[in-house]
């Protein structure tokens, strides 16, 4: 899906465990300004139900599972994360619900920008006025 792709980060393992470095600007295609993580979240808890205008991100689940829904106007993907050693890039106007978190849930978030909530677009209606110019004018080989 345009916007979203699966990195695979470096896994050094031996006897001693794993290490997986992250570098921005390196293994990330954005210079991190700020990082976050999700846990505990209640069973059956849904999360996100947003986009940014501007932000990029990439997610990891460093512990247990998560699936992620993202979509545009025009088309939607689940992918599920399991393994710390990947993350999902989630760029622009891509609105995103995370769910299905096991108990033992860990979603580290990495972003291209500090907070802004000017940046978000909460309302799914008012994403959808937004996004499916900004696609088209993408699909039409604009910006």
């Amino acid at each position: 899906m345009i916007h979203t792709k699966k990195i695979s980060f470096p896994d050094m393992h031996g006897a001693l465990g794993h290490l997986t470095p992250i570098e921005g600007n390196v293994d990330i295609p954005f210079p991190i300004r700020r990082v976050y993580y999700i846990t505990r979240v209640p069973g059956q808890a849904v999360r996100g139900f947003h986009s940014h205008r501007r932000l990029e991100q990439v997610l990891i689940c460093l512990h247990g599972r998560v699936k992620i829904r993202v979509k545009t106007p025009f088309a939607e993907q689940i992918i599920p994360l399991c393994d710390p050693a990947e993350g999902l890039y989630i760029g622009h106007m891509i609105w995103r619900e995370m769910f299905d978190f096991s108990e033992d849930a860990v979603l580290m978030v990495l972003a291209s920008e500090h907070y802004s909530e000017a940046d978000y677009i909460r309302d799914y209606a008012a994403y959808e006025k937004e996004a499916v110019p900004y696609f088209q004018t993408l699909s039409e080989g604009g910006a």
